[in-house]
């Protein structure tokens, strides 16, 4: 999470205490300090939302689910040396034993059924 404005309008600090979610507030003018989000978002918007229309929300929905596969299981990345970040995980995930729970679960249910949803 950020510390930007448009973020803390609709921020519930409740939620976060009782889910044990660390408020991180990054310093204006420095989004370094989020180096991977920003280069997230930078892609995001330099390479779909730059660059198509969207007819609906069910049309951004489906593009963006397209631009979401290409980027995570086709296109290498130069800062996972070369690797896509599917390929990038699967090598973590057989060092796993050396640092137990430290990548995102994703075999569950409600994240299978929202990326089912998008792709639609």
């Amino acid at each position: 999470m950020t510390g930007n404005a448009p973020l803390t309008r609709c921020w519930n600090p409740a939620w976060a205490n009782e889910n044990d979610v660390e408020w991180h507030y990054i310093d204006p003018g420095k989004p370094q300090q989020n180096a991977f989000i920003e280069s997230f978002n930078g892609s995001l918007r330099d390479e779909l939302l730059n660059e198509e229309w969207f007819d609906s929300l069910d049309d951004a929905r489906r593009k963006l689910a397209l631009w979401l596969y290409d980027y995570n299981n086709v296109r290498p990345h130069s800062s996972l040396e070369n690797k896509t970040p599917a390929e990038a995980r699967r090598a973590l995930e057989k060092f796993e034993g050396s640092a137990p729970n430290a990548l995102a679960q994703i075999d569950d249910e409600e994240y299978e059924n929202q990326i089912r949803r998008l792709s639609l």
